[in-house]
């Protein structure tokens, strides 16, 4: 098994031989099924190549993070925060984590993943690991139990009998009842996810003390029916107050076994591998918009991702249908009306004094400036992630719009110092002073 890992925009070596190679490289039979294993995912172009590109000799990653496996080798792609920070693999790998743990919601803390991600494990067995270290602990707690209806044909009745099985299919043994009774079985939709997550992740894991913990696992649930994934009760698991614990796991279920927004995608049909990966654009935002939530706490702002919807044109003539909806990343309103629209970009913004517009694209500025009329919004926002190139200030500059009041900021936002800071620096850019909500209400 060969594991690699590289960052965005980054490359591997790719040698044509048959027998081992050059370290740090793959088999062109290896890299020829990654990149099969690229392009059969929900986040692919046609061609993959938004993905991972063939250079012949070297293959080369885009702006998607996560694992690429396939049979024989796996690709681990890291985020490039910041090139000039000189961060190792461990340190860049944790700070996925958290990122994740934030948009995803999945409520790892900070100290047993974190403590993973250090120990040179891959993103890929990290996750598995805390699925299995916290679906263990549960387990060890006691399952959730539901009653379930039993049919049984006993010597005693138990429950109530069932007349039209009695008289038909006994009909020629007196001496069985047919009886239908409700048991509290552990049989319930969410651990029939939890039996088939762990089915299908034993498959892939590829840290002994994983396996066997995964192999533990079969114990408690040995009376929890097998489901295909295709056929998860997904639409019946309920998460109340009695199984509130379970919630994070379900989670993190959800993370294997479903293609939601951040595209997990396996074939548990070959058992080739599990592939997980997320656009960074993606993740950007979703981090963004939830740690601007816990900045705006308290006040009487509130945040919505992927919102707005509004349409840009409608055509001519009676009935006449509206055309290009606007799907803004982040929209701060108070009392329902928006007052900011904010676009994350990740990208490399410049602060070459030579460049007159900072590095910006056109089409960004268009497009902010369309937001701001459709939501008539005064204050519209391009946020960018920090690098060392901007210096040791994060960048925060203005621009008022053409014939009118409505505005244009552009600034960064530096990760690495961690979440605290992220959403202090989110509620200095939020604040009413800067922002001008209160003058603009």
């Amino acid at each position: 098994m060969t594991h690699l890992t590289v960052h965005e925009w980054g490359s591997v070596g790719v040698h044509n031989g048959s027998g081992p190679g050059p370290e740090k490289t793959f088999a062109r039979s290896q890299a020829n099924a990654l990149f099969l294993a690229a392009r059969s995912h929900p986040l692919a172009n046609r061609s993959g190549t938004n993905i991972l590109v063939d250079r012949y000799s070297d293959m080369w990653a885009q702006q998607v993070v996560g694992v690429i496996a396939a049979p024989g080798s796996s690709l681990e792609i890291l985020p490039k925060i910041d090139a000039t920070a000189n961060e190792n693999d461990e340190t860049i790998r944790a700070r996925l984590v958290t990122m994740l743990d934030v948009a995803l919601g999945l409520k790892l803390g900070d100290g047993q993943a974190l403590a993973m991600a250090r120990q040179k494990e891959t993103l890929l067995d990290i996750l598995i690991r805390l699925f299995a270290d916290r679906l263990l602990a549960e387990a060890r707690r006691g399952l959730p139990r539901a009653y379930l209806t039993q049919e049984e044909n006993l010597a005693a009745l138990r429950g109530r009998l069932d007349v039209i099985r009695q008289f038909t299919h006994n009909a020629v043994r007196p001496d069985r009842l047919a009886c239908r009774f409700d048991t509290l079985m552990p049989d319930t939709p969410l651990l029939r996810v939890m039996k088939a997550c762990v089915l299908m992740l034993r498959r892939h894991a590829r840290v002994l003390e994983t396996q066997r913990r995964l192999d533990e696992l079969r114990f408690p649930l040995a009376e929890v029916s097998d489901v295909p994934v295709s056929a998860l009760p997904w639409a019946q698991v309920r998460i109340d107050r009695t199984n509130r614990r379970w919630e994070t796991l379900y989670g993190l279920a959800k993370l294997f076994l479903k293609r939601e927004w951040q595209r997990t995608n396996h074939d548990a049909k070959a058992g080739q591998g599990i592939t997980l990966l997320f656009a960074m654009n993606d993740l950007f935002e979703a981090y963004v918009a939830a740690l601007a939530r816990r900045a705006v706490r308290g006040s009487d702002l509130t945040v919505h991702s992927q919102g707005g919807l509004r349409y840009c044109l409608m055509e001519e003539g009676d009935g006449g249908r509206e055309r290009f909806q606007t799907t803004p990343d982040i929209l701060i309103k108070r009392d329902g009306q928006a007052v900011m629209v904010i676009d994350t970009k990740w990208k490399l913004i410049g602060r070459n004094p030579e460049d007159k517009k900072r590095g910006v694209s056109q089409s960004d500025v268009y497009q902010m400036m369309a937001y701001a009329r459709l939501y008539q919004c005064r204050d519209v926002m391009l946020l960018y992630p920090h690098h060392a190139g901007l210096g040791v200030e994060a960048l925060e500059a203005g621009y008022g719009m053409m014939e009118g009041d409505e505005r244009l900021r552009i600034a960064s936002v530096d990760l690495l110092p961690g979440e605290a800071a992220v959403v202090q620096r989110l509620a200095s850019l939020l604040s009413p002073a800067k922002v001008g909500l209160f003058a603009a209400a």
